[in-house]
């Protein structure tokens, strides 16, 4: 079978000078879409690279592969960048990987996934999402506590880009601690990415994330918690830490919780990913507190970086290779395209 890969790689040129350092966060390592070409070409498919956007548009229409591989992310700030792929491969009637366009484009949008969520009772954090018109802004922060306070949200609250993946824009300084590094904070990241700020209540605990993979049913693929080295009051799983995960925090599959809140992590996981129309495969993150699991996010497009991707370091954890979970993802694609 021929197998198109959709991806969008990391430029190798500078960053433009005004532009936040994590600016192509969400976008591949070459390693990875080898990576990934390697384990398709294992399993007997001639495998193209198709890009994203122009590129991708023109590949298709001169040789329309049989199936395609997605995990482009799409470029700018629109909340349905995510959804374009997919939706191309259906217009051409190209089988693809993953969940629809319109599970993508509402699983990108942070606030609407959460009022989904809510419908289905699952517990998420209090949260505002803040929206700001496009003229400059005058530099008087003096609205801002107050309007923290009508909010009524605990202090601390952590602040992020609405429409981001990859923690795109989750900095250790997303999380305010005093009402008057709200509006400085929120106001940075609106001029960085230029999209709704999403601020919610810090839910300190835990943080345990969870992979699930197929469909009918889809199956909790497993759990991993991801503590700091170093115990902190306020651990952020930032893009910092991240970026030197390393040293920066511990993995563990399974979690050190009891096995009923593991149970209802696992529960709550699955109804998220039901409830958004998910296929194939995502991840899910929670935060635990006093046993309560708090939806935070879910990526139904996981990083599959062989080396430092959530979802593949929970996979080495349970003994799944990176070639091994590649062959699961598409397994199950193909079983539900009827390819297998």
């Amino acid at each position: 079978m021929h197998v198109g890969i959709a991806f969008d790689l990391k430029p190798a040129a500078p960053l433009p000078a005004d532009a936040p350092d994590d600016l192509y966060e969400e976008f591949d390592a070459p390693v990875t879409i080898h990576a990934i070409a390697d384990v398709l070409t294992s399993l007997g498919h001639s495998v193209s690279l198709l890009h994203d956007g122009r590129p991708l548009l023109e590949t298709l229409l001169r040789n329309k592969p049989d199936f395609v591989f997605n995990f482009a992310e799409g470029t700018g700030v629109g909340r349905s960048r995510e959804a374009r792929v997919p939706a191309v491969c259906e217009m051409l009637d190209i089988p693809y990987t993953g969940s629809d366009p319109l599970a993508l484009a509402v699983a990108l949008d942070k606030g609407l996934t959460r009022r989904i969520v809510q419908t289905a009772d699952v517990v998420v954090p209090k949260g505002l999402t803040l929206k700001f018109d496009a003229a400059p802004y005058d530099g008087d922060f003096s609205e801002f506590p107050a309007m923290l306070e009508a909010s009524e949200l605990p202090l601390p609250v952590i602040a992020k880009p609405t429409f981001e993946g990859s923690s795109k824009g989750v900095r250790n300084r997303c999380l305010i601690r005093t009402p008057e590094e709200f509006g400085p904070t929120v106001m940075k990241l609106w001029e960085d990415y230029r999209q709704p700020v999403l601020v919610e209540e810090f839910i300190a605990g835990t943080e345990v994330t969870v992979g699930v993979l197929g469909n009918d049913p889809p199956q909790v693929f497993g759990l991993m918690s991801i503590t700091p080295k170093e115990a902190t009051e306020h651990f952020v799983y930032s893009l910092e830490v991240k970026r030197d995960y390393k040293q920066q925090v511990d993995y563990a599959s399974p979690p050190a919780l009891p096995v009923p809140v593991l149970r209802a992590v696992e529960a709550a996981a699955l109804m998220v990913f039901d409830v958004l129309g998910c296929r194939d495969v995502a991840r899910l993150d929670f935060r635990v507190r006093d046993g309560v699991p708090y939806f935070i996010e879910i990526n139904p497009l996981p990083g599959l970086n062989p080396e430092s991707s959530d979802l593949v370091i929970l996979a080495g954890l349970i003994g799944v290779s990176h070639a091994d979970l590649i062959t699961r993802i598409v397994n199950a694609a193909m079983t539900r395209a009827g390819l297998a």
